[in-house]
């Protein structure tokens, strides 16, 4: 069995993300002991009860005490406050990186608050659902995922790519941004459809009484990101406002020029509307790990050659 990557990890918040960060560490042995920070005694116990951590403490300080790698896994809006709170316990050496879905605003706040000799990398697994809590977590949920790496500023050589290291060492994919970058374009691959199904399913209070009965996969497919957390999602589309913004915009756009076009009976443009779609995707497709896309390609091109054969 090889050694450990790390002799101590510290994860900042046990919810969904560091619950399962926290599980994937040790059972698959990145660190010699996996230390779980929160602020609830009785989830922390349960959390340990449950094999996802080896030690618990409620105070930060005390959490990354000896830890060569922090992880801050609580909401964005409470990293640095977090961080501020843990920095005593921090010793020279030591790293930290976060799972965070917005990465200018923590690249511009985090590194400030840190001790001499400890560094800061920001980090993005492309994993999660819309369930919260560390009853939730799964030790395999960074398996094939896109984490992106912040490419920080005044990193110590070896930092950036020693958080690589980390997420690769979970199963994950990783790939490089820096901090603007990441925002514009995780806003249009994950923040703007957050915002696009929650805007569906507020306006579901306009549809007819009884159409929910007949609501298909479909439906619950295009509608269950925005069953997310209310409170967790409305600060992040804040906080990459700027980034959200222009991408819902075109989004408006897209969707006013439909209706125009149904409206209007006109079936040509609409072929050729959901036409460009399903191209864009195709396109979508061609670069992502996603197994399902090989097999909804290699589907079409089976129906496309019994087309052709007929």
């Amino acid at each position: 069995m090889s050694a450990p990557r790390f002799e101590r990890l510290a994860v900042l918040g046990l919810g969904l993300l560091g619950g399962s960060v926290a599980w994937a560490v040790r059972k698959r042995r990145v660190a010699g002991e996996v230390v779980g920070c929160g602020r609830r005694g009785e989830s922390l116990r349960r959390a340990q009860a449950e094999g996802l951590v080896d030690r618990v403490a409620v105070d930060p300080a005390a959490a990354v005490e000896g830890a060569d790698l922090v992880v801050l896994a609580t909401p964005v809006g409470a990293m640095a406050g977090l961080l501020r709170a843990a920095a005593p316990g921090l010793r020279p050496g030591a790293l930290v990186t976060d799972v965070g879905s917005v990465k200018a605003p923590l690249a511009e706040t985090l590194p400030g608050l840190l001790p001499p000799r400890v560094a800061y990398v920001g980090s993005h697994p492309m994993a999660g659902s819309h369930e919260r809590g560390a009853e939730h977590a799964r030790p395999d949920l960074f398996v094939g995922a896109v984490c992106i790496v912040a490419e920080t500023v005044g990193a110590p050589p070896g930092a950036v790519e020693r958080v690589e290291g980390f997420w690769r060492s979970l199963g994950a994919r990783t790939v490089r941004r820096d901090p603007a970058a990441h925002d514009r374009e995780v806003a249009w691959m994950s923040h703007v459809p957050h915002a696009v199904a929650f805007a569906f399913a507020r306006a579901l209070g306009e549809a007819p009484e009884g159409a929910r009965e007949l609501a298909g996969p479909g439906f619950r497919d295009f509608t269950r990101i925005a069953r997310s957390d209310p409170e967790l999602w409305a600060e992040i589309l804040i906080a990459n406002g700027k980034a959200v913004a222009g991408p819902i915009a075109r989004v408006a756009e897209r969707l006013a020029e439909l209706a125009r076009t149904l409206e209007a009976g006109d079936a040509d443009t609409a072929v050729r509307l959901l036409g460009e779609a399903r191209a864009s995707l195709d396109r979508a497709d061609d670069i992502s790990p996603d197994p399902g896309a090989k097999t909804r390609k290699s589907g079409r091109k089976a129906r496309e050659e019994t087309e052709n054969n007929a």
